[in-house]
This record gives structure tokens, C-alpha cells and sequence, in this order.
């Protein structure tokens, strides 16, 4: 990680070498935490966020499955997370906010203890790697299952909820793959570590239902581009086998961005390359988010 100057905690700035917590922290000890992922891109206008207010939407969603109660309003949060990237002049970066439980009660129940929110910004490139962002990632259907909607509530991005996120990420490493793909409790695939699951077939692409998924923002934009551009987009329960006869897969998120997958359990898909479909979206997203695209001017914020 490329340590930046200054991270926003309770409304203040921090040098990031004192932006501490007690070792007694309620979240991290019991997981209970709502966080965002969100990138800011350098563009031809200038850096500018992408779907900010969508994203502060659903960390305020995630804080509130969560019974947290953020102590800032949503427009606090918003120019505290403009303020972040402006003062650490960042012309690109990742940016976290993250709502937590902060010291006092002890034990599973929280009691009155603090809601504390504090947003990072930091520059992070390809999260899988340029060379999969190019050529396509090598992937594996885990052992791990995804959650269960009544286990974890999956509408919320809870901190605790990754664990299982981590376990089924170093078994993939740990086998030679890019990325993990985890099945739902009924055995339909659900989703990545960090990523939704796009796959095409016969010309159509196919999307996981939001059953046990969690409501990626990258995911609908792509899905509102292949509409654009006439493509025929289905949320629809597939198997694992359903990716291995695929034609072409990719997996979106804020991290990952769009990411082809050219092999899924040693078996190549497609080509065994980045497909049309794929490489098209691609381009259409990228294009969006470096202001190349005026089309979807509003997805973007500037600093």
C-alpha cells in the first residue's frame, strides 16, 4: 500500500501514521463494521469520483442493516470524502470509508458504545493485475460457500462478511489461481471474493439474481451499458458448469473493475481470451470513467 498524507477520522484530519484506534475497538474484535469501496479517476477534465453518491447511499444502507447510526448526514459524508482525495491531492485512488463500533462495552453486545466513521484515500492500480485486466484471470470455483440471505444479511457491506471472502481468496491463491467464485448455499454461483459474476451465452448476457449477492454499483452500470448498446441482459440463476460452456465471463466490481476470466477450474472459456462482449464493455466503462464518454457524465464527480 502507497501510504498517503492524511486520513479523515470523526471529522478531523490525521497523519496516517496516527490514524489509531484503541486495541480495545468493539469491530475489531467482533467484525461488526459497514465500509465502501470507491475509486476516483484521472480523466480528460480533471479527477473525478465515480458514482460517489451511490455509493455513500449504500454505506449508509449497510450502516443501518447494521443498527448503526452514522453521526454524520449524507452530505457531511460526501464532501468529507471529496475533501479526503483533495487533500492528500490525489489525481487518482481508492477511497474507504468505513463506520465502526468504536471502545467501551465489551461482549457481544455493543451497548452505547460510539459509531465512529473514518474514510482513507490511497493509489491502487489494477486490483487483479493489469496483465487480467488485459489478457483475462485465471479463476476457481471454491470450496467455501457464499452466504446464506438469513446467515448474513447481503445487502449490507459488513466487514465481518469477508472473512469468509478471505479464506475462500487464499485457497485460490494457495492453488495457483487469480480470484475465487463461490457458490450460494444451493449450489447456483453467487458470486466473487470482492466481485459480481458475469457470463455470456448464445449472444445473451447473464448476470446472478441479487439473492445472495451483494448489490454491486459497477454491476448495474455495466448492466445499463449492455443495455445500451442492445445487448439482452438476464439476472438468472446459472450453474458452475453453465460458465465452463460460457462463450465469454467477466467479473465487476470497484476494485476489480472489469475483469475478463479466460479459465474457470482448468477449463478455458471461450477463446480463452477477453471476448467481444467483454472487451466491448470494457472499453465503454473505462471510456465513462476517464471522462472520454460524456454519456454518463452525472456517474461522475470531480474533486
Amino acid at each position: 500500500m502507497q501510504a498517503s498524507e492524511q486520513i479523515w477520522m470523526d471529522g478531523k484530519f490525521v497523519p496516517w501514521g496516527e490514524a489509531n484506534v484503541h486495541i480495545l475497538t468493539h469491530s475489531l474484535h467482533y467484525g461488526l463494521a459497514a465500509f465502501e469501496g470507491i475509486r476516483c479517476y484521472k480523466g480528460k477534465q480533471g479527477s473525478a469520483i465515480f458514482r460517489l453518491q451511490e455509493h455513500v447511499d449504500r454505506l449508509f444502507e449497510s450502516a443501518h442493516i447494521a443498527m448503526m447510526a452514522i453521526p454524520y448526514d449524507k452530505k457531511q459524508v460526501t464532501e468529507a470524502i471529496i475533501e479526503t482525495v483533495r487533500v492528500n491531492k490525489l489525481d487518482s485512488c481508492y477511497i474507504r470509508p468505513l463506520v465502526y463500533i468504536g471502545y467501551g462495552m465489551m461482549g457481544v453486545h455493543p451497548g452505547d458504545n460510539p459509531i465512529r466513521l473514518a474514510i482513507a484515500a490511497w493509489r491502487w492500480g489494477a486490483y487483479l493485475g493489469e496483465e487480467a485486466l488485459t489478457h483475462g484471470m485465471r479463476a476457481c470455483v471454491s470450496s467455501f460457500t457464499r452466504h446464506h440471505v438469513n446467515v448474513s444479511m447481503t445487502r449490507g457491506k459488513i466487514s465481518g462478511y469477508y472473512v469468509n471472502s478471505i479464506l475462500a481468496k487464499r485457497e485460490a491463491k494457495a492453488n495457483g489461481y487469480d480470484e475465487a467464485i463461490l457458490l450460494d448455499p444451493d449450489g447456483y454461483v453467487a458470486e466473487g471474493t470482492g466481485e459480481n459474476v458475469f457470463i455470456v451465452r448464445r449472444g445473451r448476457l447473464i448476470t446472478t439474481p441479487l439473492t445472495s449477492i451483494l448489490e454491486g454499483i459497477t454491476r448495474s452500470s455495466l448492466m445499463q451499458l449492455a443495455r445500451e448498446r442492445n445487448l439482452q441482459v438476464v439476472e438468472e440463476r446459472f450453474t458452475r458448469d453453465a460458465m465452463y460452456v460460457a462463450e465469454e465471463a467477466f467479473v465487476t466490481g470497484t476494485a476489480a473493475e472489469v475483469t475478463p476470466i479466460r479459465e474457470i477450474d482448468g477449463r478455458r472459456i471461450g477463446t480463452g481470451k477477453p471476448g467481444p462482449i467483454t472487451t466491448s464493455l470494457q472499453q465503454a466503462f473505462f471510456a465513462i470513467v476517464r471522462g472520454e464518454d460524456s454519456a454518463h457524465s452525472n456517474w461522475l464527480t470531480p474533486v
